[in-house]
């Protein structure tokens, strides 16, 4: 099953207008309402500019994957008729690109080797970087197993345009001088994976939740440290049960229903703020999302970092 997957055509054929965007999802758990909010959310924005939408699998993580996640979230998507464009890129498949990466960010005085605990890391002001970015990484005498390869944060981004929030400022205090590109682990982080894979896909609008504000900043300093104009950036709220508490597969979030698909598009697109009419709520997927471009306008979207699940009578919403 996973190879017919990964073989699956393009299915949702548009004139290529040079916008490209991508769903991102990691396969530690099948999908919810939550990541049918983003996807949908990113599928019709770049559905409604003629662009190409990406599937992305990131699995860098292999000790919070489950088994058959990945395929199931697929048959999810194919299920709500979103279908993505060209084949879909396993992040797992891709470590040749992020050493090389690194070894370019090395080259240019830009990473260090870290020892440190998360606790003292935490100990550090926000202008504080840690003892071992003082020391000299290529000294042979040092033993650099299990260790960390972190960023040298010398540009702190404090600021950036959303296209959906507008413009979103940080205080200085809330930023970290200093992040993880490689983990003691041996496991790529997030931080670098994402960015060398979005500028690799030719990605021209990240399309994504809100709980990834913060990591745009990181985002940011390795764009301008790789040389590369940063992508758009758009960040819908998240979906949450209450104030703060995020719907998400480490809260236990219920699956949804791919049996159900025009009662959970319905939900998606009241969330995203579109009102679906009565007599398309039990018609087809596909005659939903043919509404929902015709209707997609960023303006009807809460321009809120999180928005309550209101969906009725639902578990994941008592």
């Amino acid at each position: 099953m996973a190879n017919a997957l990964k073989s699956l055509h393009v299915k949702n054929v548009t004139s290529d207008s040079g916008y490209v965007g991508r769903f991102a999802p990691s396969p530690s758990g099948p999908m919810h309402f939550g990541s049918l909010v983003t996807a949908l959310g990113s599928f019709l924005q770049a559905k409604s500019q003629n662009g190409r939408w990406l599937l992305r699998i990131e699995d860098i993580d292999p000790p919070r994957e489950v088994v058959g996640a990945s395929e199931s979230i697929m048959r999810c998507l194919e299920a709500h008729h979103l279908f993505w464009d060209h084949e879909v890129v396993y992040q797992s498949h891709r470590g040749y690109l992020y050493t090389e990466r690194i070894q370019y960010l090395t080259e240019q005085g830009l990473t260090y080797h870290c020892h440190c605990s998360r606790a003292q890391l935490a100990s550090l002001k926000f202008d504080q970087i840690c003892v071992c970015a003082n020391q000299n990484v290529n000294n042979e005498n040092r033993n650099n197993e299990n260790s960390a390869i972190r960023f040298r944060h010398h540009n702190i981004h404090q600021q950036f345009f959303d296209v959906l929030l507008g413009q979103v400022n940080f205080p200085k205090l809330d930023i970290p001088a200093q992040f993880a590109i490689k983990r003691k682990d041996n496991l790529f982080a997030y931080q670098l994976a994402v960015v060398v894979d979005d500028i690799q896909q030719g990605i021209t609008e990240v399309a994504r939740g809100a709980d990834l504000l913060n990591a745009t900043l990181f985002q940011l300093a390795l764009y301008q440290a790789f040389k590369r104009p940063a992508p758009k950036f758009l960040h819908f709220p998240v979906v949450v049960t209450e104030p703060g508490k995020k719907l998400s597969k480490q809260n236990h979030a219920c699956e949804i229903n791919p049996n159900d698909a025009q009662t959970n598009l319905t939900n998606a697109l009241g969330f995203l703020g579109f009102l679906l009419p009565k007599e398309l709520q039990r018609g087809s997927a596909q005659n939903i999302l043919n509404w929902a471009l015709c209707e997609w306008d960023l303006r009807k979207i809460p321009a809120k970092t999180e928005c309550i699940d209101n969906r009725i009578g639902h578990k994941d919403s008592i």
